[in-house]
Formats: structure tokens, C-alpha cells, sequence
């Protein structure tokens, strides 16, 4: 063979594995772009912009708390707790403002109050070495549990300013003011992971933490901190929820855990740690959203809902391990 086939057949290789490495980057992407397309095949209104507006604003609590459990999950870690911390801070802002703090404060401290419970859950798995489950399986109980005591588990209802409000439920133009908050915060956070200090001891703790560690890497305190901004963010996002609703309701965001730890895994975050985007999980945080309100538009039962999207997920999840491997060979 002559030199130049051999240059030939090495362009064409390597421009297949170019071809092959952009599909498993950019699947997930590909995959809700037809979805997309779909939907507006099949329910005209889909692309109304009423109906965009509801589905950024309903997807967005979702999605805040989704990117801190992305955080979480890269360092090999769970938390279970996300639901139970957002109705409590929900609860404690509507109280707050109630007792007449400026709500502001109130934001703040009720954010505080997801920080704590983060960094003690985080604590205990790191320091302690406990199981990340089961630590924060308890704390989702006693959470959950202290919410109701709050209030004798009734809803708690106060005049929210207009200032909160308006973050939970006002816009810009068309846009949701939530849906503006979770797109900067995504923004943050990709910035974060991909291009600061930081960013790298997350990904290596939940490549290797024994390497890590032998690197110096302040192991424990990085865990700490992931927990700390995953309570933050679910935090603020049962304040936003409260804000929209103008109530403080204790059986808020039950479930809100788990539809957060599928947008992160479907996204392409391990739950072996190490590997992950923010970009993943925001567009399967929308993936999700779309596919949920095409049925609705589709006057499709709750309980034929659960089923498809379940089977959808599985799919996606297969889809993506089966280009991942591709693309790694």
C-alpha cells in the first residue's frame, strides 16, 4: 500500500472517530432536538409561547436542585434529602416573613438553614464514613419530619412581597424569572467545574479519593461542600416554589430526589463519580420536561405517563452506555 492510501485511509479514520467521539458527547442533545421536533408534530401547540414559558418555569425547581445533585453524584456520592430540605426551607421563609423579617433575610436564612442541613449530612459521610445513603435517607425522614412540626404539619400562609414573588413567578419578557435563575445558575456551575481549582478536586475525589488524597487534596472538606450546595440549591429552590405558590406547604417537593437524581443520571453523570457535566443534566432536566408536557398535551393518564417515561429513561440510559463505549474504544 502506498504511502499516500495509507495517509487516506488514516484521515478517514480519524475523521470517523471525530464523527464517533461528537455523537456520545452530544447525544443526549441530538435525542432532545427530535424529541422537540416530535412534539411539535404531534401537538401543534407545543411551540406557543405560552406553553414554552410553563415548561421552562416547570422544569426549572427540577433543574436547580438537579445541579447540585450533579455535584454530589460526581464525587461518587447520593442525596436523598434534597425534597424534604426544599419543603422545610419553603416552610421557614413563609414563617420568616410572617414573624415580619424583610424577606431578603428570610431568603437568606432560609438558604442558611439547607446549608446546615447539607453540612451535616456531609459531615457525617465524610467524616465519619458513613454511607451517603443511608445518611441522607434519615435525613430525608427527620427533615421531612421536622417540616411538619414547623406548623402541625399545616400550610403556612403569609403576605409575600412582591420581590419574592416576582422571582418565583414574575418574568422578563417572556421568559420566567425561574427559568433565568436556573439558566445562570447552570452557568455558574459549569464555570465552576470546568474551568477552576475547585472544579478539578471534584472530578478527581470521584475518579479516585485514595489518589486524591495521596495528592494532598483536601478530600473530606471538598465532600462537605458539594452537600453544603446541594442542600443551598434545593433550599432555594422550595423558597422559589413558596414564592410562586404564595404558601408554605409541608408536603411540598415529595419526590423532587428522585426526578433531580434521573435528570442527573440520564444527563451522563456517573454514579460511580468522576464523570459528568452540567450540560448534561440541563438538557435532560428540559428532555424530561418536554416529554412529560407533550403528554399532557396530549391528555395521556398520569399513570401511562409514569410507564413510558420510565421505559424512556431506561433506553436513554442504555443508548448513552452503549455510545460511551464506542467512543472510548
Amino acid at each position: 500500500m502506498s504511502d499516500t492510501s495509507v495517509a487516506v485511509a488514516e484521515t478517514l479514520s480519524t475523521q470517523k472517530q471525530h464523527r464517533q467521539n461528537i455523537i456520545v458527547k452530544f447525544n443526549l442533545l441530538f435525542i432532545f432536538a427530535a424529541l422537540v421536533v416530535v412534539a411539535s408534530l404531534v401537538a401543534p401547540q407545543f411551540l406557543t409561547s405560552q406553553n414554552l414559558a410553563n415548561l421552562l418555569q416547570q422544569s426549572s425547581l427540577t433543574g436547580i436542585v438537579a445541579i447540585g445533585m450533579t455535584l454530589v453524584i460526581l464525587t461518587a456520592g447520593i442525596d436523598l434529602s434534597v425534597g424534604s430540605v426544599a419543603a422545610l426551607a419553603g416552610m421557614l421563609v413563609a414563617i420568616f416573613i410572617g414573624m415580619g423579617i424583610a424577606w431578603p433575610v428570610a431568603l437568606l436564612l432560609a438558604v442558611l438553614a439547607g446549608a446546615v442541613s447539607g453540612g451535616i449530612v456531609g459531615s457525617l459521610s465524610a467524616y465519619l464514613m458513613l454511607p451517603a445513603f443511608m445518611v441522607t435517607l434519615a435525613a430525608l425522614q427527620s427533615v421531612r419530619g421536622l417540616t411538619y412540626l414547623t406548623t402541625n404539619g399545616t400550610p403556612t400562609t403569609s403576605e409575600i412581597p412582591m420581590g419574592l414573588r416576582f422571582l418565583g413567578a414574575g418574568s422578563v419578557g417572556p421568559i420566567p424569572t425561574v427559568g433565568i435563575i436556573f439558566i445562570v445558575v447552570a452557568i455558574v456551575a459549569g464555570v465552576v467545574l470546568n474551568k477552576t481549582t475547585y472544579g478539578e478536586y471534584i472530578y478527581a475525589v470521584g475518579s479516585n479519593k485514595d489518589a486524591a488524597r495521596l495528592s494532598g487534596l483536601p478530600v473530606k472538606k471538598i465532600l462537605v461542600s458539594v452537600y453544603v450546595i446541594s442542600g443551598s440549591l434545593a433550599a432555594f429552590a422550595g423558597i422559589l416554589l413558596t414564592a410562586r405558590l404564595t404558601i408554605g406547604q409541608p408536603t411540598a417537593n415529595q419526590g423532587l430526589e428522585l426526578d433531580a437524581i434521573a435528570a442527573v443520571v440520564l444527563g451522563g453523570t456517573s454514579l460511580f463519580g468522576g464523570k459528568g457535566s452540567i450540560f448534561g443534566t440541563f438538557v435532560a432536566v428540559l428532555l424530561l420536561s418536554v416529554l412529560r408536557n407533550l403528554f399532557n398535551l396530549m391528555g395521556l393518564s398520569s399513570f401511562f405517563q409514569m410507564l413510558v417515561t420510565g421505559l424512556i429513561l431506561v433506553a436513554a440510559l442504555i443508548l448513552n452506555h452503549v455510545l460511551d463505549r464506542r467512543g472510548s474504544r
